[in-house]
């Protein structure tokens, strides 16, 4: 008895939505068991908004098959292509990076290197659009160094997806509830202006000027890129503030004892310093697809082998700029099956290079996600690699230290890290209980990854930044001023922009391109 061909028909659509027969893949051509289904497929990000504005911008692609699963793991790098060209026509001065989460997702990044009217991103699978591409940003789509400042901070916050609140900066100015700015232009300078390195700012109608103070102010360079970068997209208020170029936070006051405002890149529990971002990852930031390597954007695409296949092992590598790191390299070498631990560079403790070196070769920080288990402990204060790790795909012990980051409130031991104590007496046990519980300790990674995936991208270092000289001037008692000695930061000249419609370019001294 035979069948009708609308029976066979049936049959084999019922064998491949089953997964009977095989299917053929539309980049390749090759006929495999599961492909992408472009049409649903997700395409999502904040890269597809036109006023979201960063060095460089991003979204995501989820693969997804022709039964509406979604991938888990590398569907191929070739899976998707993406082209961006002006709405108009032509070609876009775009460079853009597909990077393979290996997670069933890819980021793909584009920097920009004009402004343009309009641009169309679109994706594919083959030759097929994937979900609702092409994706258009209509009006005015500006690049990183074009100099066109929001003038209403709420629609910058609303587009660059900031957050309602930072606790962290609520903490730090709570104790300076009236800042007043003749006060701490002298004291500042008088109490540390000679013995330590800091730079007194003053922005001005969004214009930058500075005096530095101590003999090491090479640092200014990233504070001056920080408010250049963020006058850019958004009018800052009138603000006077000094910012510490040192490693160490500076203000020790008790807060009866009156102590003064004081920016700096790392807190600690035994001061009072309003801490910022530190210039690691503001600059990589700013310097993503640019003169870094490493950023929050690029680690997403080099996080290693998958879980199962990484190596079950705690591995460090850094300098000597605290003795607990000394210490580490004797506890690898007593349990070398749990810890591999080494020194790059001995500055510090160059007479106990005999006994801790010899010293290694640097390896790729992407070579780290080869191991389960990253370490991360204190050097001079804390350690600014923890956005990067976290970012990864391995599970973070934090070190317990009287130094934090910006963020470092907002993260929970076992949640996003597992603690270990300040003399590492515990770590040991810390890594055998990780191994033991090896579910627990991926949830942790899995915990570690997302919140730095969400809370520590160029949007939110950009949301912290104009949410703290906000909240900080509107504490100024007294009107900001240009000082004497004072110097203008001029914005590089390469940021004038052609197409700027949120400012009177007849009142603005930048040249026109």
């Amino acid at each position: 008895m035979g069948f009708s061909r609308s029976e066979i028909i049936s049959l084999v659509l019922a064998s491949i939505v089953l997964g009977v027969l095989p299917l053929r893949d539309p980049v390749t051509g090759y006929e495999r068991e599961r492909v992408v289904c472009p049409g649903k497929s997700t395409v999502w990000g904040p890269g597809l908004e036109t006023n979201f504005v960063v060095p460089a911008r991003w979204f995501y692609i989820q693969a997804t098959d022709t039964n509406g699963e979604n991938f888990t793991y590398s569907p191929g790098d070739k899976a998707f292509r993406v082209s961006i060209s002006p709405t108009g026509g032509g070609r876009a001065r775009v460079w853009v990076q597909k990077l393979d989460r290996q997670d069933g997702t890819f980021l793909v990044r584009y920097k920009m290197f004009d402004s343009y009217d309009g641009l169309k991103i679109e994706v594919f699978s083959g030759d097929e659009p994937v979900a609702d591409s092409p994706y258009l940003l209509p009006g005015r789509v500006y690049h990183e160094n074009c100099y066109c400042p929001q003038q209403d901070h709420q629609k910058w916050e609303a587009d660059m997806q900031c957050p309602s609140a930072f606790p962290q900066i609520e903490r730090d100015l709570e104790i300076f509830p009236k800042i007043n700015l003749n006060r701490l232009s002298k004291e500042a300078v008088d109490r540390f202006g000679t013995h330590h390195s800091l730079c007194h700012y003053t922005v001005k109608d969004n214009k930058i000027h500075r005096k530095c103070h101590g003999q090491h102010t090479g640092f200014k360079m990233f504070m001056d890129a920080t408010l250049h970068s963020i006058t850019r997209k958004v009018r800052i208020p009138d603000i006077e503030f000094f910012v510490n170029l040192g490693d160490w936070p500076l203000e020790k006051r008790q807060v009866k004892d009156g102590p003064l405002p004081i920016l700096s890149w790392c807190g600690s529990e035994e001061t009072r310093d309003i801490v910022m971002p530190t210039y690691d990852l503001t600059e990589s930031t700013l310097e993503t697809m640019g003169r870094v390597s490493l950023d929050m954007l690029s680690v997403q695409g080099n996080t290693g082998p998958r879980w199962v296949n990484k190596t079950e092992q705690a591995l460090w590598r850094g300098r000597d700029s605290r003795r607990e790191r000394l210490n580490l390299v004797d506890l690898g070498r007593k349990y070398p099956d749990l810890i591999d631990a080494a020194l790059t560079n001995f500055f510090f403790f160059r007479d106990e290079e005999a006994k801790y070196g010899p010293k290694v070769q640097h390896i790729s920080f992407f070579d780290f996600f080869k191991y389960k288990y990253q370490l991360n402990i204190d050097g001079t204060v804390a350690a600014y690699r923890l956005p990067y790790l976290l970012a990864g795909d391995s599970a973070v012990f934090k070190h317990e230290s009287v130094y934090y980051e910006h963020f470092y409130s907002d993260l929970e031991p076992y949640v996003h890290y597992i603690p270990f104590r300040k003399d590492l007496t515990d770590l040991v046990p810390k890594i055998r209980w990780a191994k033991r519980n090896d579910d627990d300790a991926r949830q942790i990674a899995e915990n570690g990854r997302e919140y730095a995936r969400k809370n520590l991208l160029a949007n939110s270092i950009f949301c912290y930044y104009e949410r703290l000289f906000r909240e900080y001037a509107s504490r100024q008692v007294d009107q900001p001023q240009v000082r004497e000695g004072m110097e203008e930061v001029p914005q590089p000249t390469e940021t004038a922009c052609r197409l700027c419609d949120r400012i009177d370019n007849k009142h603005d001294n930048r040249d026109e391109l």
